[in-house]
């Protein structure tokens, strides 16, 4: 588990998450012990494996320095540094068999950027880059509900033009191949967005569904793939649609993450599909505004471990 920024809430989420987890499902903490709470738990291990050698109410700590301590809720550029170089550690630690997946705490691309020249829009891009520049696709997922994203951390303004034919089909095909891996589904069902109002209206409110999006499902229907769409996204989420599909994949990012955050805003899991390794995230922020005060929620953090471990086992 990387640290994340330290001035938000993840030090306290991961001693949260180990306190109600224990030894149930092992994990080391890659950061500097300077950052966790005060009167926290934790021991230095000298490896990931170590981690199950260590009392169930305590952090297994393995020690990252950073030059600053922090302040709750004020983010350090100094530092900025040095949670960029904690992901790369991460990755490299699966990448050489000594983890089993990566799990990653909130970071602020903005304070990344500035005081680190961090050249990425998120964690996803920047991950794709340190697996050798990978096709990857982010999903968020829940109990309830998988979702897709087809293009990310773009202005609203550009989705049309970047989103072709050619983004689509790989975006459905990384999918479809990680719930085949990742979650053991053999035969997925797909649901598909249209990017308009009401799928386009035949071509009334658009025809991005008729010129990009409907040619692509056709072939991949062809192929024997399960996959309904374009559909219209309004109608995509309630419970009876959801039954339908064991994904739903979406033109832009607010269509996607709007439905899961609010069917289950504290469980949901980032999850990044088509790395040569596994690495889950929780589906929030640095949540600065609450940082340092105890309060917390460590349950999108619990299920992002709990969805990592599981991925690691359908992987075997």
């Amino acid at each position: 588990m990387t640290c994340g920024d330290p001035s938000g809430i993840g030090p306290e989420i991961a001693v949260k998450a180990r306190a109600l987890l224990g030894a149930a499902l092992p994990f080391a903490w890659l950061g500097d012990p300077q950052h966790l709470p005060v009167g926290a738990e934790w021991v230095a291990v000298g490896s990931v494996a170590e981690a199950r050698e260590v009392p169930e109410a305590v952090l297994p700590v393995l020690l990252h320095d950073f030059p600053f301590a922090s302040v709750p809720g004020v983010p350090e550029s100094g530092n900025a540094q040095a949670i960029v170089e904690v992901i790369a550690r991460a990755v490299g630690l699966v990448q050489e068999g000594a983890a089993s997946g990566v799990v990653t705490c909130p970071i602020n691309k903005a304070a990344l950027k500035s005081g680190a020249g961090f050249g990425f829009p998120g964690h996803t891009e920047y991950l794709a880059e340190l697996a050798g520049r990978v096709p990857v696709v982010m999903m968020l997922a829940c109990d309830a509900l998988r979702v897709v994203p087809a293009t990310i951390h773009i202005p609203l303004a550009e989705v049309p033009r970047a989103l072709t034919a050619e983004r689509l089909a790989q975006c459905l095909r990384i999918t479809r191949a990680a719930l085949q891996r990742d979650f053991g589904i053999a035969a997925p069902r797909i649901a598909v967005a249209g990017l308009n109002p009401h799928a386009g209206e035949a071509g009334g409110m658009g025809r991005e569904e008729i010129e990009v999006i409907m040619p692509v499902l056709e072939t991949l229907r062809g192929e024997g793939w399960a996959i309904d769409g374009p559909l219209p996204a309004d109608t995509m989420f309630h419970a009876g649609a959801r039954e339908g599909y064991d994904v739903a994949v979406c033109m832009y990012h607010d269509q996607a993450l709007i439905p899961i955050k609010t069917i289950d805003f504290a469980g949901g899991v980032n999850v990044t599909l088509g790395l040569p390794f596994v690495r889950t995230s929780p589906d929030h922020g640095t949540a600065y505004g609450i940082a340092g005060q105890g309060v917390a929620d460590p349950s999108s953090l619990i299920a992002a471990l709990r969805m990592a471990a599981q991925m690691v086992e359908a992987r075997g």
